[in-house]
């Protein structure tokens, strides 16, 4: 049976799970009318409701184009040989992409694999998801650092936005150094994230902070002794790395 997603799922997500943040806006907006009412000789002060509530909408309006409109879902953006035999699917405890990828790749065995750690991943966010949408039958709980795959045995690894869930930079980087171990020589590993950059800082403001900069990724593929083979910009609020093991002679 073919898996589909329903119309809006990505942003309507968006705010079920980030539900307190809207209402802190909503609420903000609501308060700061009133002073700017209060004052009315001071019309500036009707800015900061304004851009309050443009930054609130602007962000779901983005969001709804990266997560409903793009095309993002529909993988077309994902190679495909028809020789794969082993998928890995990586993900930070909310899984959106698996089904889609065992449809995908339906002559492989597809691997899922859920580094999520309550202790250490404690985004109000992910709780939330992890209840609506519980992990799939066959998911392997793991750590980062040591991920139970094989070596050189993945012929393509997916880590989509879940890598930046793993905030502290040496659990990053080891991160980097298992996928370098378990991808095969000549495989890839597609790695989706939004990134520090001006369009996700109009899109999102400050919330921009909680990604991470390009720069810094490809220094992590370097250290990992991994390299870039291509980055697809499905939208310029996106970015997906193509990267296999370096295999260049020294």
């Amino acid at each position: 049976m073919e898996v589909t997603r329903t119309p809006f799922q990505g942003v309507l997500n968006i705010i079920r799970f980030n539900w307190h943040f809207y209402l802190f806006s909503f609420i903000f907006v609501i308060l700061t009318s009133i002073v700017a009412g209060y004052f009315k000789a001071f019309p500036v002060l009707y800015l900061v409701p304004a851009l309050a509530f443009a930054t609130s909408v602007g962000s779901l309006l983005v969001s709804c184009y990266v997560y409903d409109l793009s095309g993002l879902y529909r993988l077309d953006w994902i190679n495909s040989t028809k020789t794969e035999r082993l998928i890995v699917n990586i993900h930070a405890g909310f899984d959106e992409t698996s089904l889609l990828l065992e449809q995908k790749y339906e002559n492989a065995e597809l691997r899922i694999i859920d580094f999520y750690d309550p202790q250490k991943h404690t985004e109000l966010s992910i709780k939330r998801a992890r209840k609506a949408y519980p992990a799939l039958p066959q998911t392997i709980p793991a750590e980062t650092d040591r991920l139970p795959i094989e070596d050189a045995s993945a012929d393509k690894i997916f880590v989509i936005f879940s890598a930046h869930e793993i905030r502290n930079k040496t659990e990053r980087s080891d991160f980097m150094r298992e996928l370098a171990r378990i991808i095969k020589p000549g495989g890839e590993i597609y790695l989706t994230e939004h990134l520090r950059d001006t369009a996700n800082f109009i899109a999102y403001n400050i919330g921009f902070l909680h990604f991470y900069t390009r720069k810094s990724w490809l220094q992590l593929f370097s250290n990992a002794d991994l390299k870039l083979n291509k980055e697809i910009k499905l939208t310029p609020f996106i970015s997906t790395f193509i990267i296999s093991k370096n295999d260049t002679p020294f």
